[in-house]
């Protein structure tokens, strides 16, 4: 189960496997898979978690003390790292950082794939569930300190996930007419993107930390953008589809032959240019 990639604003409207069978195994949890998660069943309390959190902090680490942390961890030859993949911060992921910690104040996480994107997130994430705190963040490199008062006597018990679950059905990503345009309009754009310079070339497993920024330049003078995910895999272009959607925003148009055809949809220039007036 992934926290940073799974977002609980959309339903599902079919399951690939039965809801029924959790991921965790039968009678290890005494909690009810409901297909996308398992929700508690009693709503934790947010003040007194985050109390518990800042009393494991402690007080902030010195600009020396983050110096001496770095210089240790940030290597790409340090024993203490867990890769980041396309999956985001996953359930099992939370379990690896609390075993790293068990002998090191720090962990290095390597992050690659779909989820760097949105770094933001994943940052957000990762200090929400494990309850440290990021100390060091470069492009895709990230190091988790685990706090001052740390007891890996006392960390959370966190049941394993005994295998990956079937990605829910989601509704339909592409619209056969887009919102806002006539179906020769939207077919006039798809053909107009095919026939475009790509303006990026994506690489499976990449790193994709500016992405975003460069299609929001891009949607300053284009109305149609290609991204060529020629080696990306059908799945991870849908993903970086939908990630683009919620972050330019943008209205993904066409995915054909790992080929990524962004609109920008319909914009109003004169509310715009009032509202920075």
């Amino acid at each position: 189960y992934s926290y940073s990639e799974t977002s609980a604003a959309v339903e599902p409207i079919g399951f690939r496997e039965p809801p029924r069978f959790s991921p965790f195994g039968p009678g290890r949890i005494d909690r009810t898979w409901t297909g996308t998660s398992a929700p508690a069943r009693v709503a934790p309390d947010p003040e007194k978690a985050a109390g518990e959190r800042e009393r494991v902090l402690g007080a902030p680490l010195s600009e020396e003390e983050v110096a001496e942390l770095v210089e240790r961890y940030r290597h790409s030859d340090c024993d203490r790292q867990i890769n980041l993949g396309k999956g985001g911060v996953t359930h099992n992921m939370l379990d690896d950082i609390h075993n790293h910690w068990k002998r090191a104040e720090a962990v290095r996480i390597k992050c690659l794939g779909v989820p760097t994107l949105d770094m933001n997130n994943v940052c957000f994430h990762l200090e929400d569930k494990s309850g440290g705190k990021i100390i060091y963040r470069n492009i895709n490199i990230l190091l988790l300190y685990q706090g001052r008062h740390y007891d890996p006597k006392q960390k959370p018990v966190i049941p394993l996930m005994l295998w990956k679950p079937y990605a829910p059905i989601y509704p339909k990503l592409v619209k056969n007419v887009a919102e806002g345009l006539t179906f020769e309009e939207t077919k006039e754009m798809r053909n107009r993107g095919l026939t475009s310079p790509p303006l990026m070339k994506l690489t499976r497993n990449g790193v994709y930390v500016n992405v975003v920024e460069k299609v929001r330049e891009a949607f300053k003078t284009e109305e149609v953008v290609r991204l060529d995910c020629k080696y990306v895999g059908t799945s991870d272009c849908k993903l970086i589809g939908v990630k683009l959607r919620d972050l330019v925003p943008c209205v993904p148009i066409l995915f054909k032959d790992e080929q990524i055809i962004l609109w920008r949809g319909k914009r109003d220039t004169e509310s715009t240019s009032t509202s920075h007036a």
